[in-house]
């Protein structure tokens, strides 16, 4: 009996201790980890034209320093933009308000996130406030077809251009063909 008993409480703890390491890895390595722990905050927003794949937990930085992540994704039916809701920390409470936000990639391939630049002005961003100065995301998909488009388009130009040329010969056209026959010398 006493036996039982003293294996019902090692598993009983062994499982506790894994539920306790599991929820604990779960707030460390989630990108939005748990808010009622966090420190002081405070929300902006900002308007994009195209986001990529910016998701939401996605950190926030200024000067390569993290100071806050997106909590929020949203679309603007009526203006047709993406609707970008800013978490900040409290203690990063000036930044001007006529500041920029960005979306870049972390690296060549990593994930998005939102780099803010200051601006000049001597009032600051406060709880609510609107970022009115931002820069869509890089779609490398987008260029890759600019680019082509391009080179497409100049290919056709150029070969426009040798067809309409006064100069140019008829690809089809015959060389002239030497009409005298060649003497033989003796």
């Amino acid at each position: 009996m006493r036996k039982s008993r003293t294996l019902n409480l090692g598993t009983g703890s062994f499982v506790l201790l894994g539920f306790a390491a599991l929820f604990f890895l779960t707030t460390q390595t989630t990108s939005r980890g748990l808010s009622w722990f966090g420190p002081p905050h405070y929300e902006i927003t900002a308007k994009f034209d195209n986001i990529g794949d910016l998701k939401v937990g996605a950190p926030v930085s200024m000067s390569g320093v993290e100071i806050g992540r997106v909590v929020k994704i949203e679309f603007d039916s009526n203006e047709y933009k993406a609707v970008v809701q800013l978490r900040l920390n409290e203690r990063y409470n000036k930044i001007p308000t006529d500041s920029d936000a960005s979306i870049y990639t972390q690296g060549l391939l990593g994930g998005k996130f939102i780099g803010l630049t200051a601006g000049g002005a001597d009032t600051y961003l406060k709880n609510n406030d609107q970022i009115d100065f931002t820069q869509s995301a890089f779609v490398l998909e987008n260029l890759i077809g600019q680019v082509l488009a391009n080179f497409t388009k100049s290919k056709a130009d150029e070969q426009q251009a040798a067809a309409t040329s006064p100069t140019a010969t008829p690809a089809t056209a015959p060389a002239p063909a030497n009409t005298k026959p060649k003497e033989k010398s003796k």
